[in-house]
């Protein structure tokens, strides 16, 4: 009986070990989702998306709004002419590459 037992035992902690060595990973809540394209461009880059994508824009010619990128946070300040312009900076500003949240600064001149 004692010798059927043990085999029992040694059978049970055998399947358990192979079962758990064909398991694929699961990653935990707790891990990071990989990074994706935008994601890995750097500050300075976005900064001279943004830049690029306001001097495209005819309506913000002669603008002065400024650009500050921090983990690919964009803030814009500065004092434009009218509600539309704020909307095309808005607008300009989410379609830059490496773009993930905009915090609007910016304000109409009275």
């Amino acid at each position: 009986m004692k010798h059927t037992t043990q085999t029992l035992l040694l059978t049970a902690c055998c399947t358990l070990l192979l079962s758990a060595c064909g398991k694929t990973e699961i990653t935990s809540p707790m891990q990071a989702p990989p990074a994706s394209a935008a994601d890995n461009v750097s500050d300075v880059d976005v900064t001279t998306h943004v830049n690029s994508a306001l001097k495209s824009e005819p309506s913000l010619a002669g603008q002065d709004i400024v650009v500050v990128t921090t983990k690919g946070d964009i803030r814009l300040t500065g004092v434009v002419e009218s509600q539309a312009q704020i909307d095309t900076a808005i607008s300009a500003a989410r379609a830059a590459e490496g773009a993930h949240t905009i915090h609007n600064e910016l304000t109409v001149k009275q």
